[in-house]
């Protein structure tokens, strides 16, 4: 029997997770369907009910703007995601029961080190302080950075993240006018890229050789991409790799199974 398993977000019909997770299906030789689900904004809980009880889904991955509010709704959560405050990825348990975890931060990890940097001993600057930045924080200070920067234009929501993941490393918290340049690498964690906006940055942010990374992705450079080529960074990168590298973290939560994630990148590079 064929097992289902989704994407649920609002909107969704953008999503490259049907494409990535069925092409992990072929490598893998996994009897799964896999789909994308567009939720109304005032309908998670109604949703997961239904996907589990009367449709029978085996796992849900979950995307904006519902991983904070999916991380309320299940029973049992990994310590990562307990940490991290969102979800993006969900187990229907053979109990009825909701397991919950978030695999955005590996998944950004793993495509910067495996396709781009290294982290150890960087300065590194989080630009952002919503669900998105949250995933990631933990797994960053794993690899043992000089320093990690958060900053947010509400100063209090930056300030209050570094406190809570204060003990697994150096982490601050500030606003925009509080950034100390020069950065090794600059990550973007807002949504404002998409709709053409930058945070106000300082023309000095960049350390020789710097690299910039776009959580978000699209067809054509994003704000934040087209800044960082115009202020000389050594690598502008989008977050189309840490989309499948965190896929295949789920794919492996879900299948036991680890996909090869590089010739699904450069494919749908491709495609794009």
């Amino acid at each position: 029997m064929t097992d289902k398993y989704a994407v649920i977000g609002h909107p969704i019909s953008h999503s490259k997770s049907p494409l990535i997770h069925s092409e992990f299906a072929k490598q893998t030789e996994q009897d799964i369907e896999y789909t994308a689900i567009e939720v109304p904004l005032n309908g998670l809980a109604n949703s997961l009910k239904q996907l589990h009880d009367i449709l029978k889904f085996k796992g849900i991955n979950i995307t904006v703007p519902f991983k904070e509010e999916a991380w309320q709704l299940v029973d049992e959560k990994s310590e990562r995601a307990q940490r991290a405050g969102a979800i993006n990825t969900l187990i229907f348990k053979s109990d009825g029961s909701l397991y919950g975890e978030n695999t955005d931060g590996l998944g950004l990890c793993q495509d910067l080190l495996n396709n781009h940097i290294a982290l150890k001993g960087q300065r590194i600057l989080l630009l952002g302080a919503g669900g998105a930045a949250r995933g990631v924080i933990e797994p960053l200070l794993s690899y043992q950075p000089k320093e990690l920067f958060i900053a947010n234009r509400t100063v209090s929501k930056a300030e209050q993240l570094a406190a809570l993941f204060a003990d697994l490393g150096p982490v601050k918290g500030g606003g925009f006018n509080a950034i100390q340049p020069e950065f090794d690498l600059v990550i973007n964690a807002t949504a404002a890229s998409l709709q053409g906006e930058v945070p106000p940055l300082p023309d000095k942010l960049l350390a020789a050789n710097a690299s910039c990374y776009d959580m978000m992705y699209s067809e054509n450079d994003t704000a934040f991409i087209t800044w960082a080529k115009n202020h000389g960074a050594g690598k502008a990168i989008d977050g189309l790799g840490m989309l499948v590298e965190q896929a295949a973290e789920a794919f492996l939560i879900w299948r036991n199974i680890k996909p090869d994630t590089q010739a699904i990148i450069k494919s749908i590079r491709e495609h794009l």
